[in-house]
């Protein structure tokens, strides 16, 4: 059974939700995905991002859930990037294939958006067709 990781920002609870039981429908195992959190308790947060980034070396497809947010189309915001590039970093040194799906191309207002249309462009990123 192929394993999924979801990213997202937290504030998706619906969303997150709804991708996790589709990918579940298709037989597919979500190992991990964003849950809102007290980012000002430092013990939870270090907990929940030292279990978020074990999954991230376990699955073998991670999904971005860059919905729009704060006017900003296919936001991705600080952590979400650092996900995705810690996988894709590892693809490259690791001479593995995890696969890395966007839902969304990202607007240009992405902070990130030039890295990302390069990952886009190299192949190492795709945006989410359903083919997964």
């Amino acid at each position: 059974m192929k394993k999924i990781v979801i990213a997202s920002s937290a504030k998706f609870q619906d969303e997150i939700n709804y991708w996790r039981e589709h990918f579940e429908r298709k037989g597919y195992s979500v190992i991990n995905y964003p849950e809102k959190i007290n980012q000002d308790d430092v013990n939870v947060y270090e907990k929940v991002y030292r279990e978020f980034y074990s999954s991230l070396v376990e699955t073998d497809i991670l999904f971005v859930l860059n919905e729009d947010k704060n006017g900003i189309e296919g936001y991705i915001g600080a952590e979400t990037f650092a996900e995705l590039s810690f996988i894709v970093a590892n693809n490259i040194i690791n001479n593995s294939n995890k696969k890395v799906y966007l839902l969304k191309m990202p607007s240009e207002k992405v902070q990130s958006y030039v890295e990302i249309r390069n990952f886009i462009k190299l192949g190492w990123v795709k945006i989410f067709n359903n083919d997964i």
